[in-house]
């Protein structure tokens, strides 16, 4: 039992230095703490759709990075991104042929700027984000359900580009 204790102990000690590899801190510059996200620019035929996902990055970096949200003019940082497609792809049909299930995918293009070196941190196209919906035979549940997607698409999406952001440079 008690080398049990010993080596989750340990284990523990392990976790809490760096030296393990773990940490709670991001691979950015130091000096970066702020980002700003402008609205994403819309490539596509989709309305609206780059002010959900733009809130949605907003929302992860906010909840998710560390860093501080901040206006162009204050920040260390800059994120672009432009949405450069949106597609609804059918996935399961029913017997007379109709579409029962789809599944939406977002494709973006992505910069991500240190503004005090005017340095590119990083420069990502073709993104993709997926997100499965079932399809309705009332008209206004299949379009409630594809703006249900959409959210879902766009948390990921967010969540996504956090990742890329603070873990790939």
């Amino acid at each position: 039992m008690r080398g049990t204790q010993r080596g989750l102990a340990a284990a523990v000690a392990c976790l809490l230095t760096a030296g393990c590899g773990y940490s709670v801190t991001s691979n950015l510059p130091p000096h970066i703490r702020t980002v700003a996200v402008p609205i994403f620019a819309n490539r596509t035929q989709e309305p609206a759709v780059e002010n959900l996902i733009s809130r949605a990055v907003v929302e992860a970096f906010t909840t998710n990075s560390g860093l501080r949200v901040a206006n162009p003019e204050d920040a260390d940082a800059i994120l672009e991104g432009e949405i450069v497609g949106y597609q609804l792809q059918p996935l399961a049909f029913n017997q007379a042929a109709n579409v029962r299930e789809y599944r939406l995918v977002v494709t973006l293009n992505l910069r991500f700027k240190d503004v005090r070196t005017n340095e590119l941190l990083l420069d990502e196209k073709g993104i993709q984000e997926k997100a499965d919906f079932r399809a309705a035979s009332d008209v206004a549940v299949s379009i409630a359900s594809e703006q249900s997607a959409l959210r879902q698409a766009a948390t990921d999406i967010g969540r996504a580009i956090v990742n890329l952001a603070i873990d790939r440079f």
